[in-house]
């Protein structure tokens, strides 16, 4: 098991390339990818290999998704082995509308196609996946309902947000959870300019205890340290391998 980096963190760095060398300089073995990163996806593949870096995992939106052949073809040049599509299509599901289950059986085809080229293929959650329907179902449990080969990225920071208990959703999914978001909330009032966001190690999470949850109760292979809005990325990114080889990652 290794940890990794999901560049939407360093989304407003200058140079792609000059990030991928100083994250390899950290430590860093593999990162994560995001949609707007494959615009050249040959390119990009050439920017990994000549700092020694993998991806093994990407973030592509939905309706980047519904392209199933292109999305495949960039996951093929690019050496990406399980794509999470990282959160619903439109802002009417983060406002309590949008059609959930429609929407967990779109991603149940696009699994389906990427189960038969050799992909894994999952979703990434927020905080609007955890809000309970008619029927006491949650958004998350209708994505994963709809196919057994939907995997879940488990962005633990958000669940906690979402008010739910992460072991919980740890003992009832936990099969179903392929990679885990490392990433830290402030104390409340803190680090308002970074959304309340914290650097891996420096927040209120428990991460010690939630990395060894995770080893005994999911499938989880990637740990991967992400950060919604640093105000410095490099930073985090240090912060954040420190923080993972402390506890063992």
């Amino acid at each position: 098991m290794d940890f990794s980096y999901q560049l939407y963190s360093a989304r407003n760095e200058a140079s792609l390339d000059d990030t991928l060398e100083t994250l390899s300089s950290l430590g860093y073995t593999q990162v994560e990818g995001w949609g707007g990163q494959f615009e050249d996806p040959a390119a990009l593949a050439q920017s990994l290999k000549n700092t020694g870096l993998t991806m093994p995992t990407a973030h592509m939106g939905f309706g980047q998704l519904e392209d199933t052949d292109a999305a495949l073809k960039i996951a093929d040049t690019v050496g990406i082995q399980t794509v999470y599509c990282p959160a619903p299509p439109s802002e009417a599901f983060r406002t309590g509308g949008g059609d959930w289950q429609e929407f967990a059986e779109g991603l149940a085809k696009i699994a389906a196609a990427f189960k038969a080229a050799g992909k894994g293929f999952g979703y990434h959650n927020h905080h609007w996946e955890f809000t309970k329907d008619a029927n006491g179902k949650t958004p998350i449990e209708l994505i994963l309902d709809a196919s057994p080969d939907t995997q879940w990225e488990m962005d633990l920071a958000w669940v906690v947000r979402a008010e739910e208990d992460p072991i919980f959703w740890m003992d009832k999914l936990g099969s179903r959870i392929t990679a885990v978001h490392v990433k830290d909330i402030a104390p409340a009032g803190e680090k308002t300019d970074e959304d309340g966001w914290a650097d891996v190690g420096t927040g209120t999470l428990d991460w010690p205890n939630f990395i060894s949850q995770i080893k005994a109760k999911t499938k989880a292979r990637y740990f991967v340290a992400e950060h919604d809005k640093p105000s410095d990325a490099i930073r985090f990114a240090r912060n954040a391998a420190a923080a993972l080889k402390g506890y063992g990652v």
